[in-house]
């Protein structure tokens, strides 16, 4: 099991519930879409398993680590295995696309031929070699997806939490960003994808856990098995 909730519940102050009792498990090497309304909590179960919140009640374990005990200075290097892509990309505009995949290695103290080495093996698989030179800007939209999500994976972490990848993206880009996430799982990363695109989720014949108002309300393998 590489995460595991344990009856969470998440309260904003002075609001409902953006979950309730909420329980999941996911082996490693599954690949989980999150669906429902806006307001379900897709986001805050993202950001719980980041460790950017806290759980008013219940556990989380990700990766065999209860994430009530690590500390604060803890985070950075728990969230190495964590790697995250989200709607709006988060790149750094003034650097280039190799810049960009490289800083997520900067930041853990890499040394140069490390980064060397990876940052264009990494452009590669992800259809970029070409682009390294490329900023930000001079990119499409779903280029620059494909850079956030080598950034996302430089670091070999075992699971990749996506909130929304493909909303910012027309139907032609979001399609190819999936068979990418597709390639990335079947390498053997756990893939968590927050998603609102109900013809994609399924005709990826995925496990989907859908979401109402903070509640779990089905849990549906959509392939067989």
């Amino acid at each position: 099991m590489i995460i595991s909730l344990e009856d969470v519940t998440k309260i904003y102050s002075g609001k409902a519930p953006a979950l309730s009792h909420f329980n999941l498990e996911v082996d490693e090497g599954e690949f989980v879409f999150i669906v429902g309304d806006s307001g379900s909590g897709k986001s805050t179960l993202i950001r719980l398993l980041l460790k950017e919140l806290d759980p008013t009640e219940g556990e989380i374990y990700v990766n065999q680590r209860q994430l009530s005990r690590v500390k604060r200075k803890q985070i950075p290097k728990y969230r190495r295995n964590v790697g995250c892509v989200f709607q709006d990309f988060r790149l750094l505009r003034d650097r280039n696309v190799y810049d960009n995949v490289g800083f997520a290695l900067r930041v853990v103290g890499a040394s140069n031929r490390t980064i060397q080495t990876r940052v264009p093996a990494m452009l590669s698989m992800v259809g970029l070699a070409e682009k390294y030179k490329s900023f930000p800007d001079e990119l499409s939209g779903g280029e620059q997806q494909r850079v956030a999500i080598a950034r996302a994976l430089i670091n070999s972490p075992r699971i990749l939490l996506a909130d929304e990848p493909t909303g910012n993206l027309d139907a032609n880009n979001a399609w190819e960003i999936m068979k990418l996430l597709d390639e990335i799982n079947k390498r053997g990363t756990t893939v968590l994808l927050v998603s609102h695109n109900l013809e994609i989720v399924r005709a990826m014949k995925k496990r989907v856990i859908t979401l109402k108002k903070g509640v779990l309300v089905s849990d549906e393998r959509l392939y067989t098995e």
